[in-house]
């Protein structure tokens, strides 16, 4: 019987065991959940799929650089070389010192940066934490990236689409409000840190250059990511008629692989590639992808040509790196996936060089001391890669 005056406390779940949390990832395992992921009643509470903000443009949703940036497009043509940045979990919204020291290196390498200069930088996701909103995109984009005179491409990540009060907030408004404006114009929130908004044509866009394309895919808000079926026949369409003249670059921020303790690598994810390769036979160069807070790179085979290279770069700025369960070398138990280098103890961005034979890729690392290091370094050929039976793709 109720008693008046007292606060009566709801009886538990029976689906949520109290106190209980998210299971830590297995050791030697770079995937959470091998072939199913089932929904959880303590993980997937709180990040619930959102909808999609309605789409600027037409499909297929092509952003050509050489329209929207035809100087950069023939710096790329003239010097055969397509020279970007790629940054990821950049929101600095607990200490913003880690976001401010890689943003400055970045800066650094676009005035004094040997070989050819960056293009631009292609953000895998999470710009700003928590939840997207557009008035932390001042202290978490605009700001640290004031004197960054070049275009910032990006995918969302799962923070920036996530919402806490649908009442207040429609997911991913925040970046809708500056990368995918239909009339670019300087938004009064970037304050003293103006910069022009940009015209992507949806959440999810295919970035085309000279020398790579780079089809890059919003995975949404739960834990591990989530699609629709619209969005599986895109990914498909995309690697279907990717030009086979030069590198395909697969981006996603939620990754198929990771060796770390927090999160690990994503079962539907994999699915996605898994089946834009069986229905096409083209498989990708490289995928990025971030969520993850630290670096990693990893292999694959996929095709008999060599390696797949995989790479998480989701240490560009929030305060909480994600340690490693693994060393380089080692194969991972569940996909077979394997690790060759990692850097779980500082922030960093990648640089990725594309001619017409190779992808180079070096890391800038940053720790905690604002100590500057040259980090890992790799070349993968640029050739085209598909397979003459594209039922003979391995399970992912």
């Amino acid at each position: 019987m109720k008693q008046p005056g007292r606060m009566q406390t709801p009886p538990p779940h029976k689906s949520l065991p109290l106190a209980a949390i998210r299971s830590r990832p297995k050791p030697k395992s770079s995937q959470a959940h091998p072939g199913v992921s089932p929904l959880s009643p303590v993980s997937h509470r709180n990040v619930s799929f959102q909808p999609l903000p309605r789409p600027l443009g037409l499909p297929s949703y092509h952003y050509d650089l050489s329209e929207a940036f035809p100087d950069i497009a023939n710096a790329i043509t003239q010097s055969g070389k397509l020279c970007f940045h790629v940054v990821g979990d950049t929101g600095g919204v607990q200490d913003g010192e880690f976001q401010n020291n890689v943003a400055e290196q970045m800066i650094e390498h676009l005035l004094n940066g040997e070989n050819v200069k960056p293009q631009f930088c292609y953000h895998a996701g999470d710009v700003v934490y928590f939840t997207g909103a557009h008035d932390d995109y001042y202290p978490q984009f605009y700001e640290p990236y004031a004197h960054y005179d070049a275009p910032i491409f990006a995918i969302p990540g799962n923070h920036d689409g996530e919402v806490d009060d649908p009442a207040v907030q429609t997911s991913l408004d925040g970046w809708v409000d500056y990368f995918m404006q239909a009339h670019p114009d300087v938004d009064p929130i970037s304050k003293d840190a103006p910069r022009v908004q940009l015209n992507l044509p949806n959440v999810y866009w295919t970035l085309v250059t000279p020398l790579a394309t780079i089809v890059g895919l919003y995975t949404n808000v739960p834990e591990g990511g989530s699609i629709d079926s619209t969005q599986q026949m895109w990914v498909t369409n995309e690697f279907a008629t990717a030009p086979d003249d030069r590198p395909l670059i697969f981006a996603l921020h939620h990754p198929i692989y990771s060796f770390d303790v927090y999160h690990s690598g994503s079962s539907k994810m994999a699915d996605v590639l898994e089946n834009a390769i069986r229905d096409t036979g083209r498989v990708p160069n490289l995928v990025l992808s971030g969520h993850v807070h630290d670096y990693q790179r990893i292999e694959q085979t996929i095709a008999p040509g060599g390696p797949t290279p995989f790479i998480v770069i989701g240490n560009g700025g929030y305060h909480n790196l994600h340690k490693v369960h693994s060393k380089p070398g080692d194969k991972a138990e569940d996909a077979g996936a394997v690790l060759k280098a990692v850097n779980d103890k500082a922030w960093g961005f990648l640089t990725l060089t594309i001619d017409k034979k190779t992808i180079a890729g070096a890391t800038t690392e940053v720790d905690r001391t604002g100590a500057v290091v040259r980090g890992d370094a790799f070349n993968y050929p640029a050739n085209t890669n598909t397979l003459r039976d594209p039922k003979s793709v391995p399970t992912l």
